[in-house]
């Protein structure tokens, strides 16, 4: 074999790793990636069906139900709600009234089973992706009672 046609083997070689390596970084970035939904997106159907994804908001006040380890509250951002079920110990921070954000997946009737439920860690936190669809779903509210009647 010529050496030009070695070098042009190895190169070949080289190409096809790196994209095998480039596939393979890629697919478990995706696998590990989880996007954030609030109430109203989840209410309109924008979150994903079979996949992980967060939800956050305020949790409902007087929505919480312990039940031993299972704990059922509600997740709203004062436009819809999602009712969310959750098995484990709760954060010391958890309260309602408070800011939360939980990672699970939508589980048909019952609403959202979380994996994991985090808390604010203090008085003036709150997860910028739950504070953004707050504000979002306090300015459609606030745009729909400015409107005049029809």
């Amino acid at each position: 074999m010529k050496q030009r046609h070695q070098r042009l083997l190895w190169i070949s070689a080289g190409i096809v790793a790196l994209a095998a390596a480039g596939f393979f970084i890629l697919n478990a970035f995706q696998s590990n990636l989880v996007f954030f939904f609030s109430p109203t997106q989840v209410f309109q159907g924008e979150a994903p069906k079979a996949r992980a994804f967060r939800v956050g908001g305020m949790v409902k006040v007087g929505s919480l139900k312990k039940d031993g380890a299972h704990v059922q509250f509600i997740v709203t951002d004062f436009t819809h709600e999602v009712v969310v079920s959750y098995t484990g110990l709760l954060p010391d921070l958890f309260k309602e009234g408070k800011g939360v954000v939980a990672q699970g997946e939508l589980s048909g009737a019952d609403g959202f089973k979380a994996s994991e439920v985090l808390a604010k860690h203090d008085e003036n936190y709150m997860p910028p992706e739950a504070q953004h669809a707050l504000d979002q779903a306090a300015a459609a509210k606030a745009a729909k009672t400015t409107q005049p009647a029809q």
